[in-house]
């Protein structure tokens, strides 16, 4: 699928979009995540002490009194989280490390774990990503420890996103990790950024699906499906 770049300009895309239109229809630009050269040139330390004083400013400007008891600490809360925490995700010195296991048992069926729980953060609007991810293989050799597929979920959950992005990186890193294109992923989310603000549809939830090699069928896909509405 051929990915249009799109490119500010006096707050319009080129394409013709407005910026406000691209946000609310969550298109996105690229399967990586969009990161500047130099991203990683300061340290942690350092980017929590700009972080709080910017934050502090955006307070500022909401009319928030920086001396109160309760919001004085707000500002570095704030950029310990970005950085440790819900954004942890952008720093590849973050990324799980993957060890793989021979295949000893023969197992050559579908393994799937599935609700594996994340929070991730619209690109958009950062506001929260609330779902679960069901993730699947079959194995061509090797095996991944279980709660290497739910580490490998929370790291490119924890960074600005959109998620047919998410989907897609979780599904490239496993089948790099395990040397195979049968991998399948589905993932099932709610946007904050629709049920709290704009539309403001509470009910609603976004569905996202990879499915490859052997995945690739109406059997494999029902099989799939079966497994993760089965309790």
């Amino acid at each position: 699928m051929k990915t249009e770049i799109l490119t500010k300009k006096n707050g319009k895309a080129l394409n013709g979009f407005s910026i406000e239109d691209i946000g609310d229809d969550h298109l996105f630009t690229s399967l990586d995540t969009p990161m500047k050269p130099g991203a990683f040139d300061i340290s942690d330390k350092e980017k929590k002490e700009r972080i709080s004083i910017l934050f502090s400013e955006i307070m500022d400007v909401l009319g928030l009194d920086l001396t109160d008891d309760s919001l004085q600490g707000t500002p570095d809360r704030v950029a310990k989280m970005y950085i440790e925490e819900i954004f942890s995700g952008l720093d590849p010195k973050n990324k799980p490390k993957i060890a793989l296991f021979d295949n000893k048992y023969q197992y050559n069926q579908m393994l799937v774990e599935k609700d594996i729980t994340f929070y991730s953060n619209c690109e958009h609007h950062f506001v929260p990503i609330i779902g679960k991810a069901h993730v699947a293989y079959i194995s061509s050799g090797k095996v991944i420890g279980l709660s290497k597929l739910n580490r490998i979920v929370q790291y490119y959950a924890k960074r600005p996103q959109v998620q047919e992005r998410l989907t897609q990186q979780i599904a490239n890193d496993l089948k790099e990790a395990l040397g195979t294109e049968d991998v399948a992923i589905v993932i099932d989310a709610k946007h904050l950024c629709v049920s709290s603000r704009g539309v403001k549809d509470d009910t609603s939830s976004t569905i996202t699906t990879y499915y490859g090699g052997a995945f690739n069928t109406p059997e494999k896909i029902n099989e799939l499906q079966n497994y993760i509405k089965n309790s």
